[in-house]
């Protein structure tokens, strides 16, 4: 299992990113983020995705610390908040992070989520901290097809990575056969539907292989050349998300698995969000 949980895919500027990681949105700041973090790198997870938003950077830093794994070998995404976007304030706030985090760089580094009128001098700032090789590689998240072309056309580099909400009621196939188009890798965040798992076709395709439906989403996701970061604070859990290398899905399964669309989402919309 080991081995293929740093299994990676290759970004635009030659980065690894592992597919497979581990997003600690909601897990808190008192110990349980260190623990976690540290429980996951031992089961051989390295990525782990963090933003200034889920205040828990300083245990993620910390977990890191005290896992005894190399920095180098591991891959660790923040994000800028919307209250920090803009030139100067993106500066700072990344400073905040890397010190919270308690690192010189980060491998990647994203746009929380496309605030008008404020995510071209974000990702100005961005380009910058990537040039003095601060971040391995940026991105954004939360962008739409018309929010990439528009932050593509002003920009001197392309995005690397649009982390979005993505799970079989919610396949993005648009979405991501632009960013394929255009070298951009896609993420998924909540791809476990935040728990909402009951669908037979689920169930039934996680019979045949004896899989729980979360590992069945897992490897759709991973299948579909989307890197996926599950989040839970659970040891068990922990390691059964990461036992998903074992089988495969056949070409019919994953196609059942996308019908099962609804184009409906759990989190905010892109377009139509006011925090």
């Amino acid at each position: 299992m080991t081995v293929a949980l740093t299994e990676s895919t290759v970004l635009s500027n030659g980065v690894k990113m592992p597919w497979f990681g581990l997003g600690v949105w909601k897990v808190k700041d008192d110990g349980e983020a260190e623990n976690t973090v540290k429980a996951a790198i031992d089961l051989g997870y390295r990525s782990i995705d963090t933003a200034a938003a889920y205040q828990n950077e300083s245990g993620v830093g910390a977990g890191i610390q005290s896992s005894g794994v190399a920095r180098e070998d591991l891959f660790v995404t923040t994000k800028i908040w919307n209250a920090n976007q803009g030139y100067e304030s993106t500066l700072a706030a990344f400073e905040e992070s890397l010190s919270k985090l308690q690192m010189d760089y980060v491998d990647l580094l994203l746009i929380h989520w496309p605030v008008k009128d404020k995510y071209k001098d974000t990702w100005r700032a961005m380009e910058q901290i990537y040039r003095d090789g601060k971040a391995r590689a940026i991105g954004v998240s939360n962008f739409q097809i018309h929010h990439l072309q528009d932050l593509i056309a002003s920009s001197e580099i392309v995005p690397m990575v649009n982390q979005v909400e993505y799970h079989p009621l919610l396949t993005q196939q648009e979405l991501h056969a632009f960013s394929k188009a255009n070298n951009i890798q896609l993420m998924a965040w909540s791809p476990l539907m935040q728990g909402n798992l009951d669908e037979s076709v689920l169930a039934e395709i996680g019979a045949k292989y004896g899989k729980s439906p979360a590992q069945i989403v897992l490897r759709w996701d991973l299948q579909n050349e989307v890197v996926t970061i599950p989040k839970t604070t659970n040891v068990a859990r922990l390691k059964e998300n990461g036992d998903i290398f074992d089988f495969e899905l056949t070409q019919d399964e994953v196609s059942r698995i996308h019908s099962l669309n609804q184009n409906k989402r759990f989190g905010p919309d892109p377009d139509n969000f006011n925090f």
